[in-house]
């Protein structure tokens, strides 16, 4: 009789065993399907991008660059936004694979360049980093201070910067410049040639403000290639995720939050944020520094993008620009995002006054 139930309890456990192992992967796959469905949930990043996407895709406000004729053609219904952190994840919304030319946000960049190889004082000793106190192509402000008060973001300085990069023929300066731009943006970056021809065939006051500056002594050299490279430099075309991506480098120090590779020293990203600080956004950018506290340059194209030092770069892309030169789409959707995230470095975030009150 033991014997009996001994073998109908083995047989039972059996059975209960087989039955498990053929559930299991059933159970597993309903398990795994239920879990695949399910929404991920959105991060404040991609919240605060997609908020303000939504809130000015409708805007319809300034018109696009006209004095170079090239510009006037672009769609002026581009609008994308893209925001990379400093640990690599990238946040958009919008068109972010439609490409302008970058225009005077290249002075950033070449600017960092001649800091890379003669160090952060030759561009102060040189040019300045004062703001002129007057438009971004003055010849009077040439002549007021004789070249030395011009700062880098503005067209005399910077094609005073450009002359600076080292270089024994047109070409081997051009190259270092297009590479360092394409080592920011984590990709090859290239020149619209329509644009690069359209600007070289109206930039006779760009001439002008060369040859001055040659006049003075802070151009060494061939002024008007200076001039030439300068104008193809801004016709470099850029996406909104490219110019977050530069962004987020210089929020990074210096490092390619993306790709890893370290693009500038770290110790040259402080001054270079501080000549964006001063003049980044043309006769606006007291205006734009006491509305977000950040770093941020624009260009006439119609992208601006914006620094926050430790978190994040962002960008935005809209033809359309104000009286100043800036798009008016960028500037308020990124100041929209940076407000709704804490952006503004100069801001004392919650944590930290939480700990100051102690």
């Amino acid at each position: 009789m033991s014997q009996h139930i001994g073998r109908s309890w083995r047989v039972l456990v059996a059975s209960i065993v087989v039955f498990a192992v053929a559930c299991s992967p059933a159970l597993a796959a309903k398990k795994k399907s239920s879990k695949s469905t399910a929404a991920p949930a959105a991060t404040p990043y991609q919240s605060a991008v997609d908020g303000a996407y939504a809130k000015f895709k409708d805007l319809q406000e300034g018109k696009n660059a006209d004095y170079i004729p090239a510009l006037a053609k672009v769609d002026p219904n581009i609008f994308g936004i893209a925001l990379v952190t400093t640990d690599g994840k990238v946040y958009t919304s919008g068109d972010v694979s439609s490409e302008v030319s970058i225009q005077s946000i290249s002075k950033v960049f070449t600017m960092a360049k001649v800091m890379e190889e003669q160090g952060a004082d030759a561009i102060q000793s040189n040019m300045g980093v004062d703001a002129t106190g007057q438009v971004f192509n003055s010849i009077n402000a040439i002549e007021q201070y004789k070249g030395a008060e011009m700062n880098a973001m503005v067209n005399p300085g910077a094609i005073t910067t450009t002359s600076m990069v080292s270089g024994a023929s047109r070409d081997e300066i051009w190259n270092k410049i297009l590479a360092f731009y394409s080592d920011f943006a984590g990709r090859s970056l290239a020149v619209n040639q329509e644009v690069f021809k359209s600007e070289a065939e109206t930039n006779q006051r760009n001439q002008a403000i060369s040859m001055l500056m040659y006049a003075y002594g802070h151009i060494k050299d061939n002024p008007l290639q200076a001039c030439d490279i300068y104008t193809e430099q801004c016709a470099v075309n850029v996406n909104a995720k490219d110019l977050a991506t530069m962004a987020a480098t210089l929020a990074n120090g210096g490092r390619n939050p993306v790709t890893g590779k370290q693009c500038m020293n770290t110790a040259n990203v402080p001054k270079v944020l501080a000549v964006m600080a001063t003049a980044g956004l043309y006769d606006d950018s007291g205006k734009w520094l006491y509305m977000t506290g950040l770093p941020a340059k624009s260009g006439v194209g119609g992208g601006v993008l914006a620094v926050s030092p430790g978190r994040f770069g962002i960008a935005v892309i809209s033809p359309p620009l104000d009286a100043a030169g800036n798009s008016v789409k960028a500037q308020k959707a990124i100041a929209e995002v940076s407000n709704t995230l804490g952006g503004n470095p100069y801001a004392m975030q919650p944590k930290a006054m939480a700990t100051a009150s102690k």
